[in-house]
């Protein structure tokens, strides 16, 4: 499998071009961008102008950009209008969430990528209704449209809450009759119905995963088999991530460790452990 991380790992701090270039010594060739103003501002002419000029000249390919989650650059400190969410049923605050994913979706002017990863739904504790779903529904309807016309698809990751566990995204599809991909979130699965039972739901609409372990409770984004705490059978889970199309990467979405010196030596330490597994 391509070897692949999410620059999730890095959200506090700005994208750089050295940042990029770190990322590339260490052995990665697809990068997904993690949109996030205070890491990757898609506001700003300047950084998405100087990412796209060193993306140029290197072998470093986007595979795909995370879409944001908050329009401030804080994590939605500056209040709940900061929130975005697709499926909210309110029409302003839909409307508001689908301009900003749009921003964001324009990066494609400036640099190529295949793939868009959308939540639907913001807290763990989202719960559904129709509203929401008929929302949902309405906004992917019209990112997808308008991602078309750049030439990504978008992709609903499976995320833990009440809208978008696997099951809830295969009853969404099902009902809505809306044919999208999905990003795998290995992590997220095992926070809900676990991931053997995630992967035999959505396999056939895999296009892109986010590789992670946990303690099956908290949302830690912990580094496979190198982190202590993690529950995912890693054997297990390979053998059936190996089964899938070439084109899906082996995407890493971690979260910074303060303890560790350089990440990107243990991501490599990571992607070797991962490819030991039968």
């Amino acid at each position: 499998m391509h070897h692949a991380i999410s620059t999730h790992l890095f959200v506090n701090h700005r994208l750089s071009t050295a940042l990029l270039d770190r990322i590339l010594n260490a052995g990665v060739d697809l990068v997904e961008l993690f949109c996030a103003r205070q890491h990757l501002d898609y506001r700003n002419e300047d950084q998405i102008r100087e990412v796209a000029i060193f993306l140029k000249d290197v072998p470093l390919r986007v595979h795909s950009i995370h879409l944001p989650m908050f329009s401030d650059d804080c994590w939605g400190k500056t209040g709940p209008r900061s929130v975005i969410d697709i499926a909210s049923p309110s029409r302003a605050n839909r409307i508001a969430a689908v301009d900003e994913a749009k921003r964001a979706l324009d990066l494609a002017d400036a640099f190529p990528f295949s793939y868009a990863i959308q939540h639907i739904g913001v807290g763990f504790d989202d719960e559904w209704s129709l509203h929401k779903v008929d929302a949902a529904f309405d906004s992917l309807d019209e990112l997808r449209n308008f991602a078309r016309q750049r030439g990504v698809e978008v992709l609903v990751e499976n995320i833990p809450n009440a809208l978008s566990s696997a099951k809830k995204i295969v009853e969404f599809f099902d009902s809505t009759h809306l044919n999208l991909g999905v990003c795998l979130d290995t992590g997220h699965a095992n926070m809900m119905e676990g991931f053997d039972e995630a992967f035999n739901l959505l396999e056939n609409r895999i296009r892109s995963l986010h590789v992670h372990d946990n303690n099956g409770v908290d949302d830690k984004h912990l580094f496979p088999m190198v982190h202590e705490g993690g529950t995912l059978n890693w054997e297990r889970t390979m053998k059936r991530l190996r089964t899938l199309p070439s084109t899906v990467p082996l995407l890493l979405e971690l979260k910074e460790d303060p303890s560790m010196s350089d990440p990107l030596d243990r991501v490599k330490d990571v992607f070797e452990n991962l490819e030991k597994q039968s």
